[in-house]
């Protein structure tokens, strides 16, 4: 029996009108129109984030699949991983006029490249061909473009970040799971509990993603209604936070709660300390749920919880969002044998249907919702479940204010800044002069 599990994440969801899964079963394969559009036998170039351990990669492949036998359509998948390396390339391609047809990417800073070029084209443009396009989604949760104010692409799911527990880890090290009320004094005491039992507390590659630990830390010092700003300048208050942030992350990696591998080591080699019951902590996001699944034998061994907060931030407020979605490009659009093809392919890995398979336990920007099936959860995406309902405040990620160049000062040289060769103030003025270029 099909069980609806509202997934709204209370009040501050509800304030930026995020829906979550609902109840609702009137889901189509694809929009009102699409069927009836003449685009048989053309291949599309895509490139999406769905690959690796992305939760949804063979949700994406099956959707493909289907699309590619419905239409009599192909698909050049050119998928990969979403790193700083991804973003690259995908920016370079538009920079040389090897960009694909349809691309699923971030709606900040990191599309603005593209977007001041004109490389890519607006949904009121499409709409004004296709009126049916993106019918299904609320516009007010269509993000607009920082480039121009413009909305650019239709959203699949929204994304949360979490702190993932291997429960065994905890048990074997007498420390309880972190609750809501974890403060991160307590979590400091927790790590060094853990760390003294022989485990590695927290599994993260500060040399390869130290992003997650990035925004945690500075949220810390900021509040919900904070923390989405880029300092002014590195003295501000703004800009402190920053600094206070990293120091906190030194402080982490100088009392040996990382990796000892943490500064050369690859996010993989470091995800498996944690699945293989070497390493308690993993911040992550949503999408990381099926990695772990695939990765061990033990799914109730594992759980979501809060990051544990101080200050103004309440542990249970979260970093979240709708931060990506799919462009057709001008490339696309202006090739009039592909035209119908690529708005028909938007149109069904954005319908009601697709996107149900998708969110799982994450947010959407569908106007009926989704529905999820309560049969097919396992512990841990229920736990997420749960922890999606508890939450009491939402703010978006301030690295997407941040092009991958302004980013290098930071993560690109984490291993200075923890290792006090560079200062924190030193490394937010680096970043914030290079925004003032931009």
């Amino acid at each position: 029996m099909r069980k609806a599990l509202a997934l709204g994440l209370v009040g501050a969801l509800a304030a930026t009108s995020l829906v979550g899964c609902t109840g609702s079963s009137d889901n189509t394969a694809s929009n009102s129109g699409a069927d009836n559009k003449d685009s048989k036998g053309v291949t599309i170039k895509v490139v999406t984030t769905y690959a690796g351990e992305d939760s949804n990669a063979q949700n994406y492949k099956d959707a493909v699949a289907a699309w590619e036998k419905k239409t009599g359509n192909k698909v050049d998948d050119q998928s990969a991983t979403s790193d700083e390396t991804f973003k690259t390339r995908v920016i370079t391609d538009f920079q040389t006029g090897s960009e694909p047809d349809v691309l699923f990417y971030f709606n900040g800073v990191d599309s603005n490249d593209f977007v001041e070029q004109k490389k890519v084209v607006s949904i009121d443009e499409i709409r004004a061909k296709y009126p049916e396009y993106a019918s299904n989604m609320k516009d007010d949760l269509l993000t607009a473009s920082p480039a121009d104010g413009v909305k650019y692409s239709v959203p699949v799911n929204g994304y949360w970040e979490g702190l993932f527990v291997n429960k065994e880890v905890l048990e074997k090290a007498g420390v309880e799971v972190p609750t809501s009320e974890t403060t991160w004094e307590e979590f400091l005491t927790m790590c060094q509990t853990i760390k003294d039992k022989g485990f590695t507390p927290i599994a993260a590659s500060l040399q390869e993603v130290p992003h997650y630990w990035f925004e945690y830390t500075i949220f810390n010092h900021r509040s919900v209604a904070t923390h989405n700003a880029l300092p002014g300048k590195a003295d501000d208050e703004q800009g402190k936070a920053w600094a206070a942030g990293l120091d906190d992350i030194t402080t982490l990696y100088e009392k040996g709660f990382f990796p000892e591998n943490t500064l050369t080591a690859k996010d993989e080699e470091t995800f498996q300390y944690f699945v293989q019951d070497k390493a308690a902590f993993l911040i992550d996001g949503s999408w990381k749920i099926g990695g772990i699944k695939e990765a061990v034998t033990d799914i109730d061994n594992y759980t979501v919880t809060y990051v544990p907060g101080m200050a103004d931030r309440k542990t249970t407020d979260i970093i979240g969002g709708i931060s990506s979605g799919y462009f057709i490009t001008k490339k696309g659009w202006d090739d009039a044998a592909k035209q119908a093809a690529l708005v028909d392919f938007v149109e069904y890995m954005t319908s009601d249907e697709v996107v149900s398979k998708f969110a799982g336990t994450s947010v959407t920007a569908l106007k009926k919702g989704c529905s999820v099936d309560a049969s097919t959860l396992t512990a841990l995406e229920n736990d997420a479940i749960k922890f999606c309902a508890g939450t009491s405040g939402i703010a978006g990620a301030v690295e997407d204010n941040l092009t991958p160049d302004e980013r290098t000062p930071i993560f690109g040289e984490m291993a200075k800044i923890v290792k006090k060769d560079k200062t924190s103030s030193d490394a937010v003025k680096e970043v914030l002069d290079i925004v003032a270029d931009r």
